[in-house]
């Protein structure tokens, strides 16, 4: 790879990182437009690594372009929320079912740690990131690569959704219960207690998810 090509790589992950972080952050609101214009002077680029940002992004779930009015955040409808709600349910419950007797938590706790100190920080993008990471972990710990990825993709996709309301229940719920949740996942976890697993995972709803 040339140091042109490098450069121009180096541009699109630059991209990329700064607008999945305004989407995931609730700073982008689903359906507003990504003018091309405006983006290449905020982010300092030229038009064809954005253009390639951009589609990455897509293939994430976290844009979608519109023929004859360009592209905008993705937005998702009460249907594909549900949907997408009921995928993360089926891929959680395949994973608790084939996991070892004693799995390794080192990821597990990691995730957590790493929740405690945005909450100290009140870091909404890391707790959420936080958040989604310790969920993957605890289906990785089901052994199948292939199901904690997809599941991955999942998260993502709803945290899109959330991020909305994240400001709102910063308003209105503890910081540190949304901790105190996932102690008590990793808890069950930890014992090999299935159905507590499938319980404290079931209190991670749509409305819980971000808090």
């Amino acid at each position: 790879m040339s140091d042109e090509e490098l450069e121009t790589y180096s541009l699109v992950e630059l991209a990329v990182d700064r607008l999945r972080r305004d989407i995931l952050s609730g700073r982008s609101d689903p359906g507003e437009r990504l003018v091309e214009e405006q983006l290449t002077r905020r982010l300092g680029i030229s038009r064809a690594p954005l253009r390639e940002a951009m589609r990455l992004l897509a293939q994430q779930g976290l844009v979608e372009h519109i023929p004859r009015r360009g592209a905008r955040v993705a937005t998702l409808s009460d249907e594909d929320v549900a949907e997408l709600y009921e995928v993360r349910d089926v891929l959680e419950r395949h994973a608790v079912a084939a996991m070892p007797a004693q799995p390794d938590l080192t990821g597990l706790r990691a995730a957590l740690a790493v929740m405690r100190k945005a909450t100290e920080a009140d870091d909404r993008l890391e707790l959420a990131n936080a958040h989604r990471r310790f969920h993957t972990e605890v289906v990785r710990l089901g052994g199948n690569r292939q199901l904690a990825d997809l599941y991955g993709s999942v998260l993502v996709r709803i945290q899109l959704y959330m991020a909305v309301n994240m400001r709102r229940e910063a308003e209105t719920a503890r910081a540190e219960d949304g901790v105190v949740r996932h102690e008590r996942l990793f808890a069950a976890v930890e014992r090999g207690d299935s159905a507590g697993i499938l319980k404290a995972l079931g209190e991670h709803g749509a409305r819980a998810y971000l808090a």
